[in-house]
């Protein structure tokens, strides 16, 4: 060979195809594609309806039956299944061409493409995902388009291996397909009659041609929601019972979802107890009347996570193992016009029905809270109707906005218990800012309610609506509190006296989140290395410190202020301390507890110490 040909040899390779393993796709299907062998069926059913809806492109007036047939294999498990439908049928040359070639689809044959838009399968996987189950597949098949052409039979092994061969006009009279499938091992029970009817009740109970198994019907069409009822208790009634079957719950409430412009019919169903706004909503979604999935969780705004949805749809296109929708620009579109549905039925419930909406936000306030810190109609609306806490109690901010001129709040729970009793009883009302979306949604009531002032309730404000006591008092107590002070200063917590009702509260423990970090920072300071703590040490500030009020008007404290023991009032101001913490709910740091613990064990000495046994007198 000269050095032209081997260049030429070099320059032209030749072909090879692909092998493919059909044992390996059929594992990656079943074990990687798909959830569970259960889709087997949709793609049965799947085929079948499409082939009817090709069928009647050309002939509308053509038969539209899909029909199932289980033969039990020993002991009553499932052994074969036939699944027949009246559809566009193959030929000999569309069996080689479709079956028997792995990705292709008979949507794709001539003369169909106008119409590719009405089938369900997007995908050419078609027959492949009965191998899941099955190790044996044989359709039969008659096409609609060549009449006179014999019947077909195509017979494949899950080995990659199949035969193609002519039958009598005996074998198929009719235009169609017959699909059979023989169970592999082991998968028996995916074919047995009942598992069959309930999937093919659950993947096509929406379809729009008649199917059964055997002789149960499997269709059950109109759709709950597209029927005539006599009144709309009855409707609702009956979407409750709908509701039930389905979800496993009696709703609330059910909320109209049709959304034509996007091809959406359906609707929602209110959840009768609160959830979590973290936990994802699985919705049931049918596209073109088959069920696509059950589990959509991007089907809905994250706001309205207090609804499940069932719906049917032709616009909403499927990922390739038609379990869950492609986000695209479509979905994002029926996204908003779903929770647009969804707004729509509150305000309307704000306007005309308060009794039923008071019910759901009993239950569901947060989702609704959620959605209000984004639009401020929302807010607007539910001005009224939200139910926040406060020191008047359970109000609506626009009720707790009418009473106050100014409405305070606090940023967390911690906060809220530390200044609530005291600033009820100055007259100060307080809202509750510190559950999910409250601080937010207090803050945002200005620009929805002009002229309402909003501020954050901080330790310096309650303070300063607390009565100074007379300096002359004051000063003459000024031992005392030296002594509070020098006990309190290692916990980083100055003492302040004013008189303040209630009286039953001897003190009031204040600080914020500054002071709480400038703790935090001075206790992580303690124990550092000291390269650490030098770190730490430069971090210091000068933020405002915790402060323990003690109330003057309260009898004990006027009783521990006459003491004249630095170590007894000491050891009655960290009981005092610990006490204030306690009542404010607050976590108690290691220091918080050994604190408590010696204030304790120093009282009891104090008592027996101070009270001793009358009968050693006697003795003595």
């Amino acid at each position: 060979m000269d050095s032209q040909t081997s260049q030429a040899s070099q320059a032209s390779p030749s072909p090879h195809s692909f092998q493919v393993d059909l044992r390996g796709l059929v594992d990656l299907l079943s074990h990687h594609l798909y959830s569970s062998p259960k889709v087997y069926l949709r793609e049965l059913l799947q085929n079948a309806v499409d082939a009817i809806t090709a069928r009647r492109a050309e002939q509308p007036d053509a038969p539209a039956r899909v029909r199932l047939y289980v033969e039990s294999g020993s002991g009553g498990s499932g052994g074969s299944l036939r699944v027949e439908d009246t559809g566009v049928g193959l030929t000999e040359s569309d069996v080689h061409d479709l079956l028997a070639t792995i990705g292709r689809s008979s949507k794709r044959a001539d003369g169909l493409q106008e119409v590719r838009s009405d089938f369900l399968g997007q995908f050419g996987i078609g027959l492949l995902a009965c191998f899941v189950v099955a190790e044996r597949i044989r359709v039969v098949s008659r096409s609609a388009r060549t009449p006179d052409a014999p019947p077909v039979e195509w017979t494949a092994t899950d080995d990659g291996s199949y035969t193609v061969r002519t039958l009598p006009d005996g074998a198929r009279p009719e235009p169609g397909t017959t699909v059979h499938l023989v169970a592999r091992a082991g998968a028996g029970e995916w074919l047995s009659e009942a598992r069959v009817l309930a999937l093919a009740r659950d993947f096509g109970s929406l379809l729009p041609y008649d199917v059964r198994v055997g002789d149960e019907a499997v269709t059950d069409l109109p759709a709950p929601w597209d029927r005539a009822y006599p009144s709309p208790a009855t409707r609702r009634v009956a979407l409750a019972r709908h509701c039930h079957d389905l979800f496993g719950f009696t709703p609330l409430d059910s909320i109209d979802l049709a959304v034509p412009l996007a091809g959406i019919r359906g609707t929602a169903y209110v959840l009768p107890s609160a959830v979590s706004p973290a936990q994802r909503a699985g919705h049931r979604v049918h596209l073109k009347g088959m069920l696509l999935t059950e589990r959509a969780e991007q089907l809905l705004p994250d706001w309205a996570f207090f609804v499940r949805c069932v719906l049917d749809t032709d616009s909403l296109r499927p990922t390739a193992s038609r379990e869950s929708l492609y986000e695209d620009e479509t979905l994002a579109a029926v996204r908003e016009a779903l929770g647009e549905r969804i707004r729509s039925w509150l305000t309307g419930l704000a306007a005309g029905d308060p009794q039923r909406l008071a019910a759901f936000l009993n239950v569901h306030h947060l989702g609704v809270k959620s959605l209000a810190r984004h639009d401020r109609e929302m807010l607007r609306t539910m001005l009224p109707w939200l139910p926040f806490e406060t020191t008047d109690g359970r109000l609506s901010l626009e009720e707790f906005a009418q009473r106050h001129p100014v409405v305070h709040f606090t940023r967390t729970v911690e906060e809220y218990r530390q200044v609530a009793p005291i600033a009820s009883a100055q007259g100060v009302g307080v809202v509750n800012g510190g559950y999910t979306y409250d601080s937010d949604l207090v803050e945002a009531l200005p620009s929805v309610r002009p002229g309402t002032v909003v501020a954050e309730l901080d330790a310096d404000t309650v303070t300063a609506h607390l009565d100074a006591v007379d300096p002359a008092e004051e000063l003459a107590l000024a031992g005392f509190l030296a002594a509070a002070r020098a006990r309190l200063d290692p916990l980083g917590c100055d003492v302040a006296l004013r008189a303040f009702h209630p009286l039953s509260v001897p003190a009031l423990h204040l600080d914020d989140r500054t002071a709480r970090h400038e703790q935090a920072r001075a206790d992580a300071e303690e124990q550092a290395d000291d390269l650490w703590a030098g770190i730490l040490g430069s971090l210091r500030g000068s933020a405002p410190r915790a402060r323990l009020v003690l109330n003057h008007l309260n009898p004990l404290i006027r009783r521990i202020s006459s003491l004249g023991d630095p170590e007894l009032i000491g050891t009655a101001t960290e009981s005092l301390y610990g006490q204030a913490l306690l009542m404010a709910q607050r976590p108690l740091r290691p220091a918080d507890s050994a604190l408590l613990n010696r204030a304790f064990i120093g009282l009891l000495e104090w008592a027996t110490h101070s009270d001793p046994d009358p009968r050693e007198d006697d003795r003595r």
